[in-house]
């Protein structure tokens, strides 16, 4: 029972910014603190989103932006974890690479848009790759850590047992290294919502990230904000689906810390 209070006045806690936050916005605009044309109050957005829903409209732009998102992401953890534990595993190459990985990843996406439509176009391969860009860096790197970082006891003491170089790999190295390669795919998800707003404001027809601009620039401003809190949930949706996954492949992990 003590232990249910507890998780619900936590919750209660948690919600609470949220909240004040909600109250904030509500109230600043209704007394004149903002001018209310430029930032519509939650009940008014809550109202345009309802009419987005119901129309149709916001699940055809949801569904767009799902796509690339996924499509970018899932390209950058193939090849982020594929070439990571790669180059991770063998130490002269990654000393040679990390250089040129540190400078790749100070390359802003959005600065390297236009170089992307001049090699793709405007259409979808030029929003995945920008997407892939920005995802990219945070696997490819934290799963060089993450190999790195590998305990070199556990290596030694499964190759004195005569392990095999596959057995190392994937019952000492994959597991070791696992907690940076999540961190660094949620690290992916956050930029890939990030850079899919930029993707989804050039050559777009559809798209969360394509309503927010042409609400702007119609002026239906109550619609802007819905789409931006569209792009919210989307984000929070996508990072607690990213920790899910990574609890139910680690959960050898919470077995491990219980038997010990």
């Amino acid at each position: 029972m003590k232990r249910l209070v507890s998780c619900i006045n936590g919750s209660l806690e948690r919600s609470m910014g949220i909240v004040l936050l909600l109250l904030l916005w509500e109230i600043a605009p209704r007394v004149g603190l903002v001018d209310i044309t430029y930032l519509s109050p939650p009940s008014q957005v809550l109202v345009a989103l309802s009419g987005l829903l119901t129309s149709g409209e916001l699940g055809v732009h949801v569904l767009s932006s799902l796509k690339r998102a996924l499509a970018g992401l899932f390209l950058a953890v193939i090849v982020g974890a594929g070439f990571g534990l790669f180059i991770g595993s063998i130490k002269r190459i990654e000393r040679v690479l990390d250089s040129v990985f540190q400078t790749f990843r100070q390359m802003s996406a959005f600065a390297l848009f236009p170089v992307f439509i001049l090699f793709f176009g405007i259409g979808e391969v030029s929003k995945t790759v920008i997407i892939f860009w920005a995802s990219l860096w945070p696997v490819l790197l934290n799963t060089i850590s993450g190999v790195k970082n590998v305990d070199k006891l556990l290596v030694d003491s499964a190759k004195s047992m005569g392990a095999s170089q596959y057995f190392i790999f994937t019952k000492v190295i994959l597991p070791a290294a696992a907690p940076g390669i999540f961190t660094g795919i949620r690290l992916g998800g956050s930029y890939c919502v990030m850079s899919l707003v930029a993707a989804e404001m050039i050559g777009a027809h559809s798209g969360l990230g394509y309503l927010v601009l042409y609400s702007q620039e119609t002026f239906k401003i109550s619609d802007m904000y819905g789409a931006i809190v569209g792009l919210t949930l989307v984000g929070l949706g996508l990072n607690y689906a990213l920790t899910y996954i990574e609890k139910v492949l680690s959960g050898w992990k919470e077995e491990t810390s219980v038997n010990g």
